[in-house]
């Protein structure tokens, strides 16, 4: 894929753009829930769907977005996921009732799918040399610590000024500003077309055994977990029966792209987790409101966007991403055993602050790295499914952590709780949590060191290569 580094420039802003709304758009709900609970009526219970809603539709969505940008092209997924994206924003920020809002969440999680399906992908493509893709992984990495950052903030300054309806309707003037540019900018790949391969059958079964299988997460629902082994084994045999599979089994039968994967679950479960049980910890230990929480963590995400956005690149392209993913696997290691061994009446600056910044070194190094080796051997016609993938290993270890390390910690207090204060034993719970957070960390160190040596060469393809032109006015138009 040849165009000009001006060219390049604009299309990565764009797809960088994507992925920030949709991490500042989860951030700043997580803020504003108990607005929302309070306004639409929700119980306890319910009012998870907020954020569940989206996590089960954005997970569910994001292998067959993935296969259906390598079918019709990229850039025409990418953007009919930004423009679902947008519209669902708006039906959120009118929401009369809670059914309406969970029914605009579900929505924007399948938007936000189909365009983050393809975005790692497409950095690929548009980088193929290392240095580069590296410096391009750095930006996107950038990108999503910096949403994380404005997200704490802006969403309780956003809620308490106007009220919790415009932390979505941001988000329309933004995706319309971002898809007129990515019409414009973004490169026009040609597929070989959904006769090529789009299997619905499969796409269904892939969908809701990736969905029952993040709602067995985040509930801890065993029959849905049951449901989940179901419907994944029935779309292996469908796969494995089709004429035309969704995925190609010889893709998802590379030992290092099942192993790279399981790296991914287990770094991004400490990530999500620690953001959340801090958050936790910061408001229920230390006694800070949400928006003294924001400031508490801009620390962290302010170090892992400088450091992925000029450090880690060049660390990468002089030492290969696996060395550099095997010092922030042990940077991280070392941050969540320091949270780990906070005391129960912590200072903020000699206890919280010093782990706040390795874990932002940690992750702005880490990160990168691990979707670069996730990537590693991607022939260009299956960029797509393995940037799906890739994601949805990313979304499964987001709730995975969150679910495993909620329940450690209200087991761990609850058991604690007789005879002390109750701060002492959310204290004794938050620690044992980032304990086992420290688990996975040394449990994805271990696959680095063992199992993922030597990058595999991209797999020879049968399809025809894929073509693109950048702002041609003889592409295709947008569909």
């Amino acid at each position: 894929m040849s165009a000009s580094p001006k060219a390049r420039a604009g299309a990565l802003a764009v797809l960088c753009a994507m992925s920030l709304m949709i991490v500042l758009d989860s951030t700043i709900v997580a803020v504003a829930v108990p607005d929302i609970q309070r306004d639409l009526g929700f119980s306890d219970a319910g009012v998870a769907w907020v954020v569940n809603g989206y996590l089960v539709a954005f997970a569910g969505l994001l292998l067959f977005a993935g296969r259906l940008g390598d079918l019709v092209g990229a850039w025409r997924v990418f953007l009919a996921g930004l423009g679902v994206f947008t519209v669902a924003s708006l039906l959120c920020g009118f929401a009369p009732t809670a059914g309406t809002l969970i029914a605009g969440r579900f929505l924007q999680g399948a938007g936000g799918a189909l365009a983050a399906a393809v975005v790692l992908g497409m950095i690929v493509r548009l980088f193929p040399g290392p240095e580069e893709q590296a410096r391009a992984m750095g930006v996107y990495s950038f990108t999503q610590a910096g949403g994380a950052a404005t997200g704490f903030v802006l969403g309780g300054v956003l809620t308490d000024a106007l009220g919790w309806p415009v932390i979505f309707l941001i988000n329309v003037p933004i995706g319309l500003a971002v898809w007129l540019a990515g019409r414009r900018l973004l490169p026009r790949e040609a597929g070989p077309g959904v006769g090529r391969g789009l299997d619905l059958p499969g796409a269904l079964l892939i969908t809701a055994g990736l969905s029952s299988g993040v709602y067995a997460i985040v509930n801890t629902a065993p029959v849905a977990a049951t449901a989940a082994v179901l419907f994944l084994a029935g779309f292996v045999l469908r796969q494995r029966l089709a004429r035309r599979p969704l995925i190609a089994l010889r893709v998802l039968a590379r030992p290092w792209l099942l192993i790279a994967n399981a790296a991914v679950v287990l770094v991004f479960a400490t990530g999500m987790g620690f953001q959340f049980m801090n958050a936790l910890f910061v408001q229920r230990v230390m006694g800070y409101d949400a928006f003294g929480t924001g400031l508490a963590f801009l620390p962290t995400p302010i170090v892992i966007g400088l450091v992925s956005l000029f450090v880690a690149p060049r660390l990468t392209g002089r030492f290969g991403p696996r060395p550099v993913l095997l010092g922030g696997l042990a940077l991280l290691f070392a941050g969540v055993l320091l949270l780990h061994r906070m005391p129960a009446a912590p200072s903020y600056w000699a206890d919280m602050f010093p782990p706040l910044i390795i874990m932002g070194l940690a992750v702005g190094v880490t990160v990168p790295s691990i979707i670069m080796l996730a990537m590693a051997g991607a022939a260009p016609a299956d960029t797509g499914m393995v940037s799906g993938f890739s994601n949805t290993a990313q979304q499964a270890g987001g709730a995975l952590g969150l679910s495993v390390l909620a329940i450690v910690a209200a087991t761990r207090t609850a058991a604690s709780e007789a005879g002390v204060p109750e701060v002492v034993a959310l204290h004794v719970g938050y620690s044992q949590a980032f304990l086992v957070a420290a688990g996975f960390v040394l449990a994805a160190l271990l696959i680095v060191i063992f199992a993922l040596r030597r990058a595999p060469a991209p797999a020879v393809q049968a399809e025809p290569p894929v073509t693109a032109a950048f702002g041609n006015a003889a592409a295709p138009p947008a569909r």
